[in-house]
């Protein structure tokens, strides 16, 4: 898939076959996170991958719109350390919002739907994950292939138009 096709087909799947995502295909997702830009090149993340099924279903009730985590093929819990100061927590979560993006944007290329998913009980998916008390489950990334129908590009996407988003040379 072009890149511009990747972009205009990703969406949010929180309905996925049975079928396995194949380690090679979650290989590259993952690169394409650990490839995404960090502020100083600090690469603050790290990334848990589960594909157990009872460590999925665990892991869908650390927070109550998770439940797409327990059909998934897989979910990257995507980790960072508790941030020292305000500047560290923007700059951290701006990072994770990037390399969050450029996983989504791999896996709609191999025509692998990901949720993305909250997470409220911090303790539990620690204890799920084992993950330090240094570091907290920022979110997670259910993968797998979409049940409903596949990734392709959208002619009109659910977005606001255009003109009303783009201002040229000022507000």
């Amino acid at each position: 898939m072009e890149t511009w096709d990747a972009i205009r087909a990703r969406r949010n799947v929180r309905a996925y076959t049975a079928d396995p995502v194949s380690d090679e295909q979650l290989h590259r997702i993952l690169e394409a996170g650990r490839r995404a830009p960090s502020a100083s090149n600090r690469q603050h993340w790290d990334f848990v991958v589960v594909t157990d099924r009872t460590r999925l279903a665990e892991l869908a009730t650390v927070w109550h719109a998770a439940g797409h985590i327990a059909r998934a093929a897989a979910a990257i819990a995507l980790v960072l350390p508790v941030p020292g100061d305000d500047r560290q927590a923007v700059l951290d979560q701006f990072d994770l919002g990037q390399a969050t993006y450029a996983m989504m944007l791999a896996a709609t290329d191999l025509g692998i739907g990901t949720g993305h998913s909250s997470v409220g009980d911090q303790a539990r998916a620690r204890a799920i994950l084992g993950v330090p008390d240094t570091h907290e489950v920022a979110l997670m990334l259910g993968v797998g292939f979409p049940a409903d129908r596949p990734l392709r590009p959208m002619t009109k996407p659910d977005r606001r138009p255009f003109d009303e988003v783009v201002h040229l040379g000022q507000w």
